[in-house]
């Protein structure tokens, strides 16, 4: 998702791929292919087909179209407008067939809009390939997603591992280091577009009190590491970071919160 809007860290929209570019460029990296698979399978894992999934950050569709065609009905938005014009006609037939409904406009415009009266609330919400991380103030987007979801609704976001052991070559790693561990998280200017990369602690923090984090999984294919396995966050989560320090992407599974008794 490509975000322009006062509430991103810098919305340097220019920067990113979008639309067919985009498309194109996420494809054809085998890296990011099986990361997507992954995400994909966990989500397959977590709700049964006919089950209604909000995809927030939709980008070109990609995902959209995967549940659509197994027969889950999907909600989508998607702040770019060249990637909901790739998105429309990538899934039109899921479009035209209302499988799959698709939104656009502004991020604060999203976040005050009502939800539809008759529409079906999700079982779960998607956020693939870190939109999470272009959001500068997170807590009214999960009260958003607490409007959306069905009681027992959940919400699975793919972010950037702060902790990735790949990026130890680099220097920024080790300069934003301590700013992570002290304050829980650090802003990154590029490559792509500018964003921040959180600690599991802070994403959990951030999303009370509408959703707690609940279990963290690497961002890798499942013939590594089992179906629904991750580190359980009730059981303290401490080594968290450790378990995802090997992949690129750490998958956050968040559950709803019950509304405060009177």
């Amino acid at each position: 998702m490509n975000i322009d809007d006062p509430a991103m860290p810098g919305g340097a929209a220019a920067k990113t791929h979008t639309g067919a570019e985009y498309f194109n460029h996420i494809t054809l990296s085998e890296s990011d292919r099986l990361a997507r698979a992954a995400f994909q399978h966990l989500v397959l894992e977590l709700v049964p087909p006919g089950g209604a999934l909000f995809d927030f950050g939709a980008g070109a569709g990609i995902d959209a179209k995967f549940f659509a065609e197994r027969g889950y009905s999907i909600d989508a938005y998607d702040v770019d407008p060249k990637m909901c014009e790739f998105f429309a006609e990538y899934c039109r037939e899921f479009i035209d067939s209302g499988r799959i409904t698709l939104t656009g406009g502004g991020y604060r415009e999203f976040l005050a809009r009502e939800p539809h009266g008759a529409g079906r609330l999700a079982d779960l919400v998607i956020s693939n390939f870190a939109p999470l991380n272009l959001v500068d103030d997170l807590p009214p987007l999960f009260a958003k997603f607490h409007a959306l979801t069905a009681p027992g609704g959940q919400v699975l976001a793919s972010v950037l591992s702060p902790y990735f052991i790949g990026d130890m070559k680099n220097r920024w790693w080790w300069r934003n280091t301590p700013r992570l561990w002290w304050h829980g998280h650090y802003f990154m200017p590029g490559p792509q577009a500018p964003h921040l990369r959180r600690s599991v602690g802070d994403f959990n923090r951030l999303s009370l009190p509408h959703f707690s984090l609940v279990r963290v999984f690497r961002g890798l294919p499942y013939r590594r590491q089992g179906p629904l396995q991750g580190v359980d966050m009730r059981r303290g989560g401490r080594r968290a970071w450790l378990h995802v320090a090997g992949s690129r992407f750490m998958f956050l599974l968040f559950e709803k919160c019950a509304p405060p008794k009177r």
